[in-house]
């Protein structure tokens, strides 16, 4: 990796990181272009650990607290000390969750503490662990068990909420096309009307 990334992903300044390979600290080398490249890097990141807690819909927001507690008693029993607890309203379904985005995108989580997999997302949890992996984060899923059915049903609603409105939007869209071509169809007939009658 570039010595930048390098100093990004360690919370350190360019200068800092340039200074580590200058006097040693760093295995790297100088491509012809300039460009410094570290190799074979372990990220020694200070701690960040961070709960994350997430409800469907905002009447959960109740379970959204209480969810958040039980994170926070959970890291304090195993002797972890939490730098951020963070509560969102969203389905487990949308990737397009600010807070979670976020925290991912900072690069200096190096824990992320969750109750259930699908409190980070219904589908593709495991695209979300190859991300922490790359960013040297530990995703601790606390309860392996699945989570309640209130909160599954109201995901399920959200899917045939979401297809039907693309299936809805797709017909439209087809209409739009159609009458597109229909209105390029009649502007082509008129077109060679009109040099039919200049060729008169």
């Amino acid at each position: 990796m570039k010595l930048s990334e390098y100093a990004r992903l360690n919370n350190i300044t360019y200068r800092t990181a340039w200074n580590y390979w200058k006097l040693g600290k760093l295995k790297a080398k100088q491509l012809e272009t300039g460009t410094i490249v570290i190799e074979n890097v372990i990220h020694n990141k200070p701690e960040y650990i961070v709960t994350y807690s997430r409800v469907s819909i905002s009447e959960n927001k109740s379970n959204l607290i209480s969810q958040n507690k039980r994170l926070i008693d959970y890291c304090n029993a195993i002797g972890l000390q939490t730098n951020e607890n963070v509560l969102e309203i969203g389905s487990g379904l949308n990737d397009q969750r600010s807070k979670l985005e976020k925290i991912l995108k900072d690069g200096k989580i190096t824990k992320l503490v969750v109750e259930h997999k699908d409190r980070l997302t219904r589908f593709g949890f495991r695209y979300i662990e190859l991300l922490c992996n790359h960013i040297n984060c530990e995703i601790i899923v606390v309860n392996k068990v699945e989570t309640n059915k209130e909160d599954l049903v109201q995901d399920f609603i959200s899917i045939i909420t979401s297809f039907c409105a693309r299936i809805y939007g797709q017909r439209r869209n087809k209409r739009r096309t159609e009458q597109l071509i229909k209105d390029l169809e009649t502007k082509n007939d008129k077109k060679s009307t009109d040099e039919h009658w200049l060729r008169q």
